[in-house]
This record gives C-alpha cells, structure tokens and sequence, in this order.
C-alpha cells in the first residue's frame, strides 16, 4: 500500500477513534517514567493537531519537574527548528494552522516526541507527508543524539511501512497501551 494511501486510511481512523480513547494520569505517569534521564535534559514536543496524541500533558509534567521544554516552528522549505517554550509563554499560529512560540530561542532537545500518522514494529512511522521531522532528525544527528519517542495510538500500527533512504527510524514508539 502507498504511503498516501496509508495515511489517508489511518487519519480517517482516528479521526473516528479519537475520543473514544482515554489517556489517564497513570497512563501519563508511566510514560514520564520510562522517559528517564536527567534534568539538565531538553524536551522537544508538538502541539497536536488533527486528532494527534496530545503531548501537552507530558511536557506539562516535565516542565513542572524542572525540565526544559522546546516546540518546533516550521520554516521554509520543509525545514523546522525547535525553540524553548515555558508553559505560561503565549503562542502564534503559523499558516499550517498550528501554535508555536513567539519567543525566539532556538534549542536542540536532548528528547524529540515525535506525531506519528502510522508506524510498524520496527519503529518506522510516516507523518503528513512533508517530511519535516526527517529533515529535522538528520540535521539534528550532525549536531547531536537526540532520543526519539514517537508517540500513537496502538490503533495507529500497521505490519510494515516502506521506506525510503531519507526515512528516519526512531528509537522507540509509545501509545496509549505503552508500547
């Protein structure tokens, strides 16, 4: 099955799924705790949009924890970067409709979440299509490691995604049923 073609039926899926999954504070708890590091640490998050696992409630526990946290802006030509966001920051929507820091420090997380459209067992996911966060991964790995986590609904797993050279795979996947 094409990638659009996947991506089309996933997104329908959980546009229709969305609110019948519930995401606890236990469920949070765990997934803040099998995220162990230290806290000099940098989270880069997402503002989820379309029906995405929304991260809020992660960077939120991290923030109050002491963490650094960080949201991408979206430049031209597929590009983004990531700059540090405190919770009580205002935010600015950019043309593809999605909130992103107005203060402008660029950062580069020690931990990326990443949004996942679909993804298989050997934690390879497709996005929206753009290719931004594959961009994003391989410019990052020149600077740094940086830990990727994609975060999904468990229905949101498929058996393979083909993928291309530019692909990134990352290091592990997280869902509701923290996978």
């Amino acid at each position: 099955m094409s990638k659009n073609i996947l991506r089309k039926k996933i997104l329908k899926i959980r546009k229709k799924k969305y609110f019948d999954i519930e995401i606890n504070n236990n469920a949070i708890d765990k997934i803040c705790y099998q995220i162990n590091f230290s806290k000099n640490k940098i989270i880069g998050g997402y503002f989820p949009i379309n029906f995405e696992f929304n991260c809020l409630k992660i960077l939120k526990k991290f923030y109050l924890k002491g963490y650094g946290i960080s949201l991408p802006i979206i430049k031209k030509k597929h590009q983004m970067d990531f700059y540090k966001w405190d919770l009580k920051d205002p935010l600015t929507v950019n043309s593809f409709g999605i909130p992103q820091p107005i203060k402008l420090i660029k950062v580069y997380p020690d931990i990326l979440l990443v949004p996942i459209v679909a993804f298989d067992k050997y934690s390879n996911r497709i996005g929206y299509g753009g290719g931004f966060y594959d961009r994003y991964l391989e410019k990052i790995s020149k600077i740094k490691k940086c830990e990727t986590i994609g975060l999904a609904f468990s229905h949101q797993k498929v058996n393979k995604i083909k993928i291309h050279k530019f692909d990134k795979q990352l290091d592990s996947i997280l869902t509701e049923k923290l996978i």
